[in-house]
């Protein structure tokens, strides 16, 4: 085992150090003006629930609130620099001595992007494909398939690039082009589209690359890859590593990333969504969280084994995402076997406000109406058909809707230089951080060598 190198001890003994003094010196300003302290943590909240309300609500409301926000930012930002005065210099040395210090410990763990990309990929190794293919969605991201002239690179790799046509059945020309002797499957599209493609490279045992030429790309964030190296991704058809993948299901449907239920739902199915996706959610925000707003028909068995009427947001992920609040952070494993449910209702009075509050303070599972659990397999019903957010794209499904992972996980495979872990992997609390770097002090390899 590897003993951390000299000057990565030395980032962590300065990151341990400018911590401390930073904190030293912020204690002594409060202590000199706890009244300041106590009004600005007043104006911080007035401008997060002016916000929050500025999006709920319509009308004269949501004007009142959006002032009221703006007018608290102005007043948090000139108390600030007010109360500092000629001392201004002090509060912006401060910010950017734990920018520093940040940056150091994160040097000091091998957790930049740099160390884990130059170090050892987590996986089986594996050799070169003899026969790879490449499958295109040229819509997808905008058409950056075309724009980083994927087709070229495939020929120059030895890698025989396939166009999915629009309007033609993706999923019989993956099986047959999978069943002509191939032996590395890859996908150069938006999650949806490596949905259908792991789907079929998991029936046949054949391992898959995942290409990040969609839009947001969750699925190659999740699996460690740089989104922003299309090119780089192509590495994988190399030698390589591998690991196992989960796939969801539900009613038969494959999905890599979540299926949203309720509010997701509801904004995604407007016909404005892809082209106003900003305006398009504002609007629809007031109309399923507004206090007078019942919850979606939406029926489900709870982690306690109560029966539930009603929600306005479901979330069934493949694999639990890293933190609670539906739709924010990242998976970091994809192969638990288990889902990552997490149900919200907002039907009492004030329960919009309570839940921001749990939120501010970092804790949104101390709201009464938020639930998350891991369940290996999870049904809804309803009286009508469910509008579902299915990796991103909008569809509808006749109840009930069962949920589970599919027995035969996907193999896929990462390039070498892959950063190998989801942001949520690489989370590290304050105490731990601290923790680590000790160890580093000591001599102690961090997680991410080991």
């Amino acid at each position: 085992m590897a003993q951390p190198a000299g000057p990565r001890r030395l980032a962590a003994i300065a990151a341990i150090l400018t911590v401390g003094v930073v904190g030293v010196g912020t204690l002594v300003r409060v202590a000199s003006d706890p009244l300041r302290v106590v009004v600005e943590l007043l104006l911080l909240g007035v401008f997060v629930g002016g916000a929050w309300v500025s999006v709920t609500r319509t009308g004269g409301r949501r004007v009142a609130a959006a002032i009221a926000s703006a007018a608290a930012l102005v007043s948090l930002i000139l108390s600030i620099v007010g109360a500092e005065g000629y001392r201004g210099v002090s509060l912006v040395a401060r910010i950017g001595a734990l920018a520093v210090a940040v940056g150091l410990a994160r040097y000091a763990l091998g957790a930049t992007n740099r160390a884990l990309e130059l170090s050892e990929t987590r996986g089986t190794p594996v050799p070169a494909a003899a026969r790879g293919v490449l499958f295109m969605n040229l819509k997808s991201g905008g058409g950056k398939a075309e724009r980083f002239h994927l087709d070229d690179e495939c020929t120059r790799r030895g890698i025989q690039p396939v166009v999915l046509q629009p309007g033609e059945d993706w999923l019989k020309t993956v099986r047959d082009v999978a069943g002509s002797g191939v032996d590395v499957l890859g996908m150069a599209g938006g999650d949806g589209s490596q949905a259908l493609v792991g789907s079929v490279a998991a029936e046949l045992g054949l391992p898959m690359v995942v290409v990040p030429a969609g839009t947001r790309n969750h699925l190659a964030l999740d699996l460690g890859l740089d989104r922003d190296d299309v090119v780089g991704a192509l590495d994988a058809y190399g030698e390589a590593v591998e690991r196992t993948m989960d796939l969801g299901d539900v009613n038969g449907r494959v999905f890599v990333n979540n299926v949203s239920l309720g509010v997701y739902a509801a904004i995604v199915r407007s016909p404005e969504y892809r082209d106003a996706k900003v305006d398009t959610t504002l609007a629809t925000l007031p109309k399923v969280l507004g206090p007078d707003t019942e919850p979606f028909d939406l029926r489900f068995t709870g982690p306690d084994g109560m029966q539930h009427r009603g929600a306005h947001v479901i979330q069934i992920s493949n694999n639990p995402y890293g933190t609670t609040v539906a739709g924010l952070g990242s998976r970091p494993r994809m192969d638990t076997g288990r889902l990552g449910v997490v149900t919200l209702v907002l039907d009492e009075p004030g329960g919009v406000e309570r839940l921001l509050d749990a939120v501010v303070i970092g804790h949104p599972e101390r709201f009464e109406g938020l639930m998350s659990w891991t369940p290996q397999t999870f049904e809804v019903t309803s009286d009508a058909q469910i509008d579902i957010g299915l990796d991103g794209e909008t569809e509808v499904l006749k109840p009930p809707l069962r949920f589970s992972i599919r027995t035969s996980p996907v193999r896929v495979r990462l390039p070498k230089h892959a950063i190998g872990y989801a942001p949520a992997a690489r989370a590290i609390g304050w105490r731990a951080a601290l923790r680590e770097l000790w160890g580093v002090v000591l001599g102690r390899p961090s997680r991410f060598e080991t």
